[in-house]
């Protein structure tokens, strides 16, 4: 049930049970609202939404005043939707750069030939541990690549309380046999873990990352610079280098 009343400034008002609606009339606007009981009054919004429209207009380039706007149908021009469209605008600037950056972060012609001379460089770069883990994917063992990075952030770990909680997590990620990521690992290296996991330490994995990382040299990256991942990578480096 509705009930009818006025303000003083003669906009109409309906008083529900719960929520009150106002509606108003004027000659640039119209405008409705609704309130609830202990939200600012009719007549204290009115008085917001008449300063803002009586406002003399405003220069270029001189902001406008901070009013609260309840128009809905975005006939006024509130500094709400003026954010609102520079937040799209940023939104797409950023979107913009993180293509160019992408663009900047392709691996060159001579990254990509160096990759093939060294192992070891080609997992010192970002961009060679990326293609390498996409082709050990494709083999099923991408946990490898997965455990040599975790226990590389172990060692620069330095505070205590987390190089127990990261030498845990390595532990039941990748050594545990119960989990569907164990890495392969030699009898004699798994033990000296169990024996360490008492006291963790930022180095007790060291001897089991040196085994993987011989794993992958010898069994995987030989096969990575066979692969077409790798091979189409450079392919399509040097016709890039060649139409420039």
């Amino acid at each position: 049930m509705l009930s009818r009343g006025n303000d003083k400034e003669g906009s109409n008002l309906f008083y529900g049970s719960h929520t009150i609606f106002v509606i108003w009339i004027s000659k640039d606007y119209m405008g409705i609202m609704t309130l609830q009981p202990h939200s600012v009054s009719g007549v204290e919004m009115r008085k917001r939404q008449a300063a803002h429209i009586e406002a003399p207009p405003q220069a270029p380039g001189q902001p406008r005043p901070n009013t609260c706007c309840l128009c809905w149908c975005g006939c006024c021009k509130c500094l709400w939707n003026e954010d609102r469209i520079e937040r799209t605008e940023r939104q797409t600037c950023t979107k913009m750069d993180s293509i160019e950056a992408d663009e900047e972060q392709r691996p060159s012609l001579e990254e990509l030939l160096s990759w093939a001379r060294s192992f070891e460089m080609m997992l010192r770069s970002l961009e060679g541990r990326e293609v390498f883990r996409e082709f050990l994917r494709s083999e099923y063992s991408e946990d490898n690549l997965l455990f040599w990075l975790a226990c590389e952030e172990l060692k620069k770990e330095t505070n205590p309380s987390a190089v127990d909680e990261k030498a845990r997590i390595i532990y039941e990620d990748y050594v545990s046999i119960l989990s569907p990521k164990e890495v392969s690992l030699d009898s004699r290296v798994r033990e000296g873990i169990n024996q360490s996991l008492a006291e963790p330490s930022n180095m007790m994995y060291e001897e089991a990352q040196l085994q993987i990382y011989t794993l992958m040299h010898r069994d995987s990256f030989p096969r990575f610079l066979n692969s077409s991942v790798y091979r189409d990578l450079l392919a399509s480096r040097r016709r890039t280098c060649l139409d420039t």
